[in-house]
């Protein structure tokens, strides 16, 4: 008996077409489904409860199609390919930066034409089983080799991203540098060096990242990571510190681009902290997302304040 096209069923949230069909809903009642905005179409077969998908943030639906991919093509633990690359990134929730959402599979062997879709890149740089480990369920590229491979096709800085977040989430430097070494030639391997030698585990998002790439490329004096210091309020941590100057530099584009979102209570802690640094003698400097990309204005209001000049 058809389905009534005006519901999707009471449990479940992602189904195949054949899925969909089992249950008694038709083409007709799919495309219903479609048009009254009940259901998203993921991929070509594969379809999501659009109340869900609605809800995600952009972060959540970049992993979401991944999901839709694996069952979509009915991916199991044994599957012939594993995720790389950004999907990799994306399945063990490494930062990312103005990166788009191809899937991305490794496998063994280059597939005829037909066999993926416009929005899958396959590549076939030789993999072992000591390169993938499960995520999520799903087959995916290891830490170390993910930052690698990210690093090999991203520019600099969103690779260094990569690699700052994969320290920060215990990636072993010493098997990336062997990754590093032993592949000499390839396409990448210049800017996968670069930010395997200027990773630095300490980054705590991708704002932090650029704003220390763009400190060391304006040639500017380079401050301290994560800086540990006192007042009456208690122990405080600095994104970034200059103890000579005391000058604290701290990022505030996390909203913008992440799942975080500052409670009031949040903000009042900040606001608090920062009196009471205040009166033991540091200035702050705030960063957003849009300063990072006024490079001249960045750098004029940096120098300003390490020089002691004041509205800086």
């Amino acid at each position: 008996m058809a389905q009534d096209s005006r519901e999707l069923p009471a449990t479940g949230n992602l189904w195949r077409t054949e899925q969909l069909l089992e249950l008694g809903y038709g083409p007709r009642a799919i495309a219903s489904l479609l048009d009254s905005g009940a259901l998203v179409r993921m991929r070509y077969g594969c379809y999501l409860r659009a109340s869900l998908w609605t809800a995600q943030s952009p972060r959540v639906r970049s992993r979401q199609l991944i999901f839709a991919h694996a069952h979509g093509t009915l991916t199991t633990s044994s599957g012939a390919f594993v995720y790389s690359h950004t999907s990799a990134a994306r399945l063990h929730r490494l930062h990312l930066w103005d990166v788009d959402n191809v899937i991305h599979v490794l496998q063994h062997g280059r597939p005829s034409n037909e066999r993926h879709g416009k929005d899958v890149r396959c590549h076939t740089r030789p993999f072992g089983e000591q390169d993938v480990t499960m995520v999520g369920g799903l087959r995916a590229t290891t830490l170390e080799r993910t930052a690698a491979d990210c690093a090999m096709m991203l520019n600099y800085r969103q690779s260094l991203i990569v690699v700052d977040h994969a320290l920060q989430l215990g990636a072993d430097p010493g098997v990336m540098q062997a990754m590093a070494d032993s592949l000499d030639g390839h396409r990448g391997i210049r800017t996968f060096r670069k930010a395997l030698l200027n990773g630095d585990c300490r980054s705590e998002s991708a704002g932090e990242t650029l704003t220390r790439e763009l400190i060391s490329r304006l040639q500017i004096k380079p401050p301290e990571l994560q800086v540990e210091v006192s007042s009456r309020a208690g122990r405080h941590r600095l994104d970034f510190a200059w103890k000579e100057e005391k000058l604290a530099l701290e990022f505030d584009g996390k909203t913008k681009y992440f799942d975080y979102r500052p409670t009031p209570d949040v903000l009042f802690q900040e606001r608090r902290r920062e009196k009471a640094l205040t009166e033991e003698g540091w200035r702050f400097i705030r960063v957003e997302w849009k300063d990072l990309f006024r490079e001249h204005e960045f750098k004029n209001r940096l120098l300003r304040a390490l020089a002691g000049h004041p509205g800086s």
